[in-house]
């Protein structure tokens, strides 16, 4: 059991290896495109839930 448990994690060194890390400037552009993405669609479920409740209480 052992030998499986450090054959896993060495397997994962070797993998983790491989990976390309983006740069600063990669993770900084990424950063932004999710933190506006993420202000558009607040604001999108913001809208329509006030346009949904306004329908609502003008019917009721």
């Amino acid at each position: 059991m052992r030998e499986k448990v450090i054959g896993f994690f060495d397997d994962v060194v070797k993998e983790m290896k491989k990976v390309t890390w983006p740069t600063k400037d990669e993770l900084k552009d990424a950063t932004t495109v999710v933190l506006v993405a993420t202000l558009i669609m607040a604001f999108f479920i913001y809208a329509v839930d006030t346009i949904v409740s306004l329908t609502l209480r003008a019917i009721l």
